[in-house]
């Protein structure tokens, strides 16, 4: 059947198309109002953590080239030759193809691309130390230790109160991209 050889020739020149414009108009800074993650592709799903939707494009292409490689296979063997066979099997073999794409686009983003921003709400609490010193009601900053990785982050004191380089102090929330923190007596003491 000529719609399997379509189906094949589509998804493979989509796929070449969107390799070589994503390495020459860099992809990934492509930006549409779609779910959270403001990503046509690549973005977050609904509980925001990095991933595919499995309507994407390249699940979709992934499906459309299966469908149509495996159909073209089928046709050539006499027992799958009738529609009836190989359509149903190039749609089955399409969707394994196409959940496999999907799933392995999810692990690698989760794996690799996770946000730290969405580690962020886990820092209450948390120990840190004056890495440039806080003024009277001003901002310093303040370093911590977040998966084995170093962040520093602009502070400021809960109760406007000066704090000097290299005391610790404790994380006791987050507005926007600033913590507050307040010096522990507890941490002092144990110096």
């Amino acid at each position: 059947m000529i719609i399997y050889t379509i189906c094949l020739a589509v998804g493979l020149i989509f796929t070449i198309f969107s390799a070589i414009a994503g390495h020459l108009f860099g992809g990934h800074d492509a930006h549409a109002d779609v779910g959270t993650g403001g990503h046509a592709d690549a973005g977050y799903d609904h509980s925001g953590i990095p991933g595919i939707s499995f309507f994407s494009p390249t699940v979709l292409a992934s499906f459309v080239t299966a469908f149509g490689a495996c159909g073209m296979i089928l046709e050539r063997i006499p027992a799958t030759q009738t529609v009836w066979i190989s359509a149903p099997v190039s749609a089955a073999a399409g969707m394994l193809v196409a959940l496999g794409t999907f799933a392995f686009f999810n692990y690698m983003f989760r794996k690799f691309q996770g946000s730290s921003e969405s580690r962020v709400g886990t820092l209450i609490g948390q120990v840190a130390s004056i890495a440039t010193p806080i003024p009277p009601n001003g901002v310093g900053e303040i370093s911590y230790v977040q998966g084995g990785s170093r962040y520093t982050a602009p502070a400021r004191t809960t109760d406007g109160s000066a704090v000097t380089a290299g005391q610790c102090v404790r994380i006791t929330r987050i507005v926007g991209t600033q913590f507050f923190v307040q010096l522990d007596t507890d941490l002092a003491t144990t110096k």
